[in-house]
């Protein structure tokens, strides 16, 4: 699947690794970055914020936004470390509103992946609110909040093609 060639190309917890992909806009905390994976046919661009854990310097978190392909469905892709409890998911919340929680849909050596097809209600709260928090679970107890800003989500939204 090409999308996960961009997935593959754009994230990355290391400078040298998030530096893939060429920064087409930056809109307020959010980047638009663009790359043709190998075997796709066109290059692909995708709505991309990384951030650490606020206790947790060497812990990040990736969150992707992108529209599929066919322009049918727009996914949020999250990647987590590796280590991260999958049976629990990853949360999210919104102001301080839980908003819900997606599964886990696979590994990869720089991380694991929680998908989730947006709706416009989520969307409609991530250009309104102020700020994400994305939950991960390395223990059923201990979860690791990673707050990130929603400045500039629906201009980086809007602008991605």
């Amino acid at each position: 699947m090409a999308v996960l060639g961009l997935l593959a190309a754009l994230i990355g917890f290391s400078d040298t690794a998030s530096a893939q992909g060429a920064v087409r806009s930056v809109h307020g905390d959010w980047q638009i970055r663009c790359d043709t994976p190998p075997g796709a046919q066109a290059e692909q661009c995708a709505l991309i914020q990384s951030v650490t854990a606020e206790d947790r310097a060497n812990v990040g978190l990736t969150v992707i936004v992108l529209k599929t392909s066919d322009a049918k469905n727009r996914l949020m892709r999250v990647v987590a470390p590796l280590g991260v409890l999958l049976p629990s998911g990853l949360g999210l919340k919104i102001d301080n509103v839980d908003v819900g929680r997606a599964g886990f849909v696979r590994c990869l050596p720089n991380g694991c992946v929680a998908e989730v097809v947006m709706d416009d209600k989520l969307i409609g709260q991530l250009r309104t609110g102020t700020t994400a928090t994305f939950i991960i679970f390395q223990t059923p107890e201990e979860g690791i909040g990673f707050p990130m800003s929603l400045k500039g989500f629906g201009e980086g939204y809007d602008k991605l093609p």
